[in-house]
């Protein structure tokens, strides 16, 4: 059953999506809103107009479903818009792009009240402008729970996409942002608890390092992926689409202190968070030698000859991550 929507910043509005006209609702949704330098014709027309400098364009799409991907008992509806925005933008940083537009896709039921979809749409805006792009267009339509869907469209700056298939014996790995803590805020908010405020925020929107995928390019990445299901998953794709065998060596792998401290309070491993917990949206990248990752990066493994992936040279007991259907 789709869970009941959190209390809004606007309860004196009372509409429903089912009083507006669909374009009197995306003109609530999109007006007074400024767009990214390279919109050059954004919400209004049958179509957006953007610049391609770079001459290509890199393109992501997520779909996110309600009591699957969020839930509006856990989160705000602006953090789920902030969430809907940060998953697609992660994907093009993983290529090494940067953000120029978003296209937003909605299907709701009639009686979802609009003050949730216009919060909704704020935590897009504003996830959005952290990286210089805007909502250049999109649609709304009927649906039996709240559907979101959203396309992120980027630039390249004249260089070559880092994909998946790069990756080379010799190699060494190396992530960078958040690993575990969205996973740990998940078995938090499960047990019934709101807090560490930190942790259960991990899990509401993810903070991707939006920026650090265009340095990793710049510095000869052979390789990238955005995080999305769980690292071991997730390299495991890496691996396969370049044709190599990839081992995580644990004892580079820092516990950030509040996860140790969830983990002990939960009775369970956090170690088991950072390897397979997903939607943290880090960055994981290889390089051609240690001396070419980036400051803010973490060496953490190497890539040798073979096929899959191994933690501290064994294969690893479990599920690597989240698999849907599974």
């Amino acid at each position: 059953m789709p869970s009941k929507p959190a209390p809004t910043d606007d309860e004196a509005d009372p509409r429903t999506v089912a009083e507006l006209s669909e374009f009197a609702l995306i003109d609530e949704l999109t007006k007074g809103r400024g767009q990214g330098a390279g919109v050059l014709l954004g919400p209004g027309d049958d179509a957006a107009l953007l610049t391609a400098a770079d001459g290509r364009v890199v393109a992501s799409t997520d779909v996110l479903v309600e009591s699957v991907h969020f839930r509006f008992d856990w989160s705000t509806p602006e953090q789920v818009g902030r969430k809907a925005a940060a998953v697609n933008l992660a994907d093009l940083a993983a290529m090494g792009a940067r953000p120029t537009a978003l296209l937003l896709g909605i299907g709701c039921p009639a009686t979802t009240r609009v003050a949730v979809l216009r919060e909704l749409t704020a935590g897009l805006w504003r996830e959005a402008q952290l990286v210089g792009a805007g909502l250049a267009g999109g649609d709304v339509v009927t649906a039996g729970q709240l559907v979101i869907t959203v396309t992120a469209l980027g630039d390249l700056g004249g260089h070559a996409p880092v994909t998946r298939t790069g990756a080379r014996p010799g190699d060494v790995l190396a992530v960078c942002g958040r690993l575990g803590w969205a996973a740990a805020g998940l078995a938090v908010l499960g047990r019934g608890f709101r807090s560490p405020v930190a942790v259960v925020n991990a899990q509401r929107w993810p903070e991707p390092p939006y920026g650090a995928g265009p340095r990793a390019a710049e510095q000869g990445a052979t390789s990238m992926i955005d995080v999305s299901d769980g690292l071991l998953a997730d390299l495991g794709h890496l691996a396969s689409a370049s044709g190599v065998s990839i081992d995580v060596q644990t004892a580079r792998v820092v516990i950030p202190q509040r996860l140790a401290e969830v983990g002990s309070a939960l009775g369970a491993d956090p170690m088991r968070w950072i390897l397979t917990g997903g939607e943290d949206h880090c960055l994981a990248a290889t390089f051609p030698e240690p001396s070419a990752v980036p400051e803010d990066w973490t060496l953490i493994g190497s890539v040798g000859r073979g096929a899959g992936v191994t933690v501290d040279g064994e294969a690893y007991a479990g599920p690597g991550g989240w698999e849907h259907w599974r």
